[in-house]
């Protein structure tokens, strides 16, 4: 049976926000939800899968909330379960920058229609930035993007402070999967003294829905947060499978790496294995193949954004900046 997948994120003050937990985790449960939601002051982020039925409802009963009701969704569709649980979780931020001078909820950057992206990002005076992680960005990104070779979203300032400057580049232009690193990534650019900070609204996930191949400025697969692992051209599921070590994709030809062994490591992990860790892959390895490990969340799993398997990006990509 068809699965649908729902990416939704929000920048809002909800100051009960620990209240909305278990409300939130029970009612999901009744629906038949598995997926990732986090829940912050700054706002919400979550990725999740179930039916037809579950998910209208389960958004219903999140945009009861005055403070959700106009909470936005990304939706998408697999045949397979992509999530094993359902976690429901409080965090600081819903996103992980780390910098208490981004707050989307007082400023972001302009929004850029996916049909007005390939203009912009074909200027040569604006400076088009991935802001996603290095493991994402080698499968996938936009024609001209900047890769800052980030580990984790958490290093972008860094990036920023070394590698640009507002007296210099005058437009910049970032993408994320889903869009939610850059409301965090528009509003810290803005905070340092850029003034034209434009962000590709609804990510990397709606321009590939809504752009033809044809007109596409898109190189590759997109990385997403979910056991689908990558995305193509019309949300069509990609090519990459996951290393179960590490969490990041991995190509045919890693799978043909001296260094890929099923569940223990790919060439991005290898050479950082120690023998303690590849004795946990090794257990973890045994305890799928007897069937109780499962392939569910591959890695830690969760839904997006934050450079882990974590509700992250989908949003956001939604936690997951597919979100999220």
């Amino acid at each position: 049976m068809n699965q649908v997948v729902a990416t939704f994120y929000k920048f809002v003050k909800l100051p009960d926000f620990a209240e909305k937990k278990e409300l939130l985790l029970s009612y999901c449960q009744q629906q038949g939800i598995k997926g990732t939601i986090l829940l912050a002051e700054e706002g919400i982020n979550g990725t999740i899968a179930g039916s037809r039925l579950a998910i209208d409802a389960t958004l219903a009963f999140l945009r009861a909330d005055p403070h959700l009701a106009d909470l936005e969704a990304k939706e998408s569709y697999t045949t397979a379960p992509p999530f094993e649980r359902l976690k429901v979780r409080l965090k600081k931020e819903i996103v992980s920058l780390g910098v208490s001078e981004a707050d989307p909820t007082q400023q972001v950057g302009t929004y850029v229609s996916p049909q007005e992206w390939n203009d912009l990002i074909d200027d040569p005076e604006v400076v088009v930035v991935d802001t996603r992680n290095d493991y994402e960005v080698k499968i996938g990104t936009f024609k001209r993007a900047k890769n800052p070779q980030t580990e984790s979203f958490r290093e972008f300032p860094d990036y920023v402070q070394n590698h640009l400057d507002p007296t210099q580049h005058q437009k910049v232009a970032l993408f994320c999967t889903g869009g939610i690193r850059c409301e965090k990534a528009t509003s810290y650019l803005l905070s340092q003294g850029f003034e034209e900070v434009y962000h590709l609204k609804g990510g990397i996930l709606k321009y590939l829905e809504t752009i033809p191949a044809a007109e596409s400025l898109w190189e590759g697969e997109c990385f997403v947060f979910d056991e689908r692992v990558a995305v193509q051209q019309g949300l069509a599921e990609g090519t990459y499978q996951q290393c179960l070590s590490c969490g990041h994709p991995i190509s045919e030809a890693d799978q043909a790496s001296p260094k890929y062994e099923e569940g223990i490591s790919c060439p991005d992990c290898f050479d950082s294995l120690t023998p303690e860790k590849k004795a946990r892959q090794e257990e973890r390895q045994r305890q799928r193949r007897r069937g109780s490990g499962g392939a569910g969340e591959q890695g830690s799993g969760g839904a997006g954004e934050q450079g882990s398997r974590g509700a992250g990006e989908q949003g956001s990509g939604g936690a997951g900046e597919q979100g999220r």
